[in-house]
């Protein structure tokens, strides 16, 4: 193997492993654990993708539809959202977020960030420009 190849290797080894144990930590960082990450994931989806089917959720959340039915039903329960009949097909719901249900969502995303400020913080300004950096390409790596 060539000296850059390996380099990259390595890289992009180290590169998964950083961003999995951010994200680990990230998740770690929760308002409580009242909800499961899965639930989380598909009221943060709602919150920011707004009202769909249970079958466009589950989609979108790559989970198979009688899994999210299980989801949302246990979401609906907490008053994190509602279901209303489809305007235009009486077979389907659209689930919605309640002001409750977006209320949690901010609650956890300010969570998360208060803590990834206060690691932030610690850092002198070299590394905040390099991280800044990073984070532009991590998004196009990413595909956003």
């Amino acid at each position: 193997m060539s000296d850059i190849a390996e380099r990259e290797r390595t890289l992009a080894s180290r590169l998964r492993l950083a961003v999995v144990r951010l994200n680990r930590r990230l998740r770690a960082q929760r308002a409580d654990s009242a909800l499961t990450l899965s639930q989380l994931s598909a009221l943060s989806c709602l919150h920011k993708a707004g009202s769909m089917t249970p079958g466009e959720l589950a989609s979108k959340e790559g989970v198979q539809p009688p899994s999210m039915t299980r989801v949302i039903a246990a979401l609906e329960d907490n008053g994190l959202v509602v279901r209303r009949p489809h305007p235009t097909d009486g077979r389907q719901a659209i689930v919605e977020v309640t002001e409750a249900g977006a209320a949690r969502v901010e609650e956890e995303v300010t969570i998360r960030e208060r803590w990834l400020d206060q690691q932030l913080a610690e850092l002198n300004a070299e590394e905040l420009e390099v991280l800044s950096r990073a984070s532009e390409i991590i998004d196009r790596l990413a595909g956003r």
